[in-house]
């Protein structure tokens, strides 16, 4: 498949994820990401998030999708300006929203026309003011230059074909001294052919991944400085999840990602 056949079946994938959320709390069996015996719930605990913060977010917004929690290393503060590289439902957009207060806002970009209104009906549900969310790719971030002090994403950025120009289109977004502040999934050996060439893989956090050597080349390429890639190798179970069955468990693995821009 082709950049443009990818990027349409990640669409799909997860516009369907959506609207099966509004009336299951998981999605369909055809998502990886989602498994039988396992609440959004369980899974957010098992990514990092505390009780405090499950409880915090609106009803909904929380699909159990992800690798990580980019809040634990955000370091948000009042009155900051986030930027959320694929939002979903806005489950770390409305978290995030706590964190940076009234003075604060966060922006959360998606290309699926289902999250993008799940999202906003979850804000329009819980009356949140300093949130907002935007229809775009990552790769064109509908956002100005210099317009936010910390850019999140949490197992995104792997189901994107060029992932240099999302780090290009960041480091556009953030002013100076801004962080990112990432969860992914990175490539730790190499993928076999099967695995490789899986449309569900694909789709699933898993045939995309790259390896951290490349993440932190296109980084500074990018211009970021302070650039760090530290892999979570605690979370195989999490991982094996995800294709069971199918050893994935032994190619990748969640990290988490920070930079800063100069």
């Amino acid at each position: 498949m082709d950049d443009v056949q990818i990027k349409e079946m990640v669409r799909a994938r997860y516009g369907g994820i959506a609207a099966a959320s509004e009336t299951s709390c998981c999605a369909p069996a055809a998502s990886s990401c989602c498994g039988p015996e396992s609440t959004s719930h369980d899974k957010a605990r098992r990514m990092g998030y505390s009780e405090a913060e499950l409880a915090a977010a609106p009803e909904g917004a929380n699909l159990g999708l992800g690798c990580g929690n980019p809040l634990a290393i955000a370091a948000m503060r009042s009155g900051e300006t986030v930027v959320d590289l694929g939002s979903g439902a806005g489950f770390d957009c409305f978290l995030a929203a706590q964190q940076v207060g009234e003075s604060g806002r966060v922006i959360g970009v998606d290309m699926t026309h289902e999250m993008l209104k799940k999202a906003r009906d979850n804000a329009t549900g819980v009356g949140a003011t300093n949130v907002e969310f935007r229809l775009g790719e990552l790769e064109h971030l509908p956002i100005a230059d210099n317009a936010a002090d910390v850019v999140i994403s949490n197992c995104v950025i792997n189901l994107v074909p060029d992932k240099e120009q999302v780090f290009r289109e960041a480091f556009r977004v953030l002013k100076s001294g801004g962080r990112l502040a990432v969860s992914d999934v990175i490539n730790i050996a190499p993928l076999p052919a099967e695995l490789r060439a899986d449309p569900a893989l694909l789709c699933g956090c898993v045939a995309g991944a790259a390896p951290a050597e490349r993440i932190e080349a296109w980084l500074r390429e990018a211009g970021f400085v302070e650039v760090r890639v530290k892999p979570n190798f605690e979370s195989r179970e999490m991982v094996e999840s995800w294709a069971s069955g199918r050893s994935v468990e032994d190619y990748i693995a969640p990290a988490m990602v920070e930079a800063r821009k100069p």
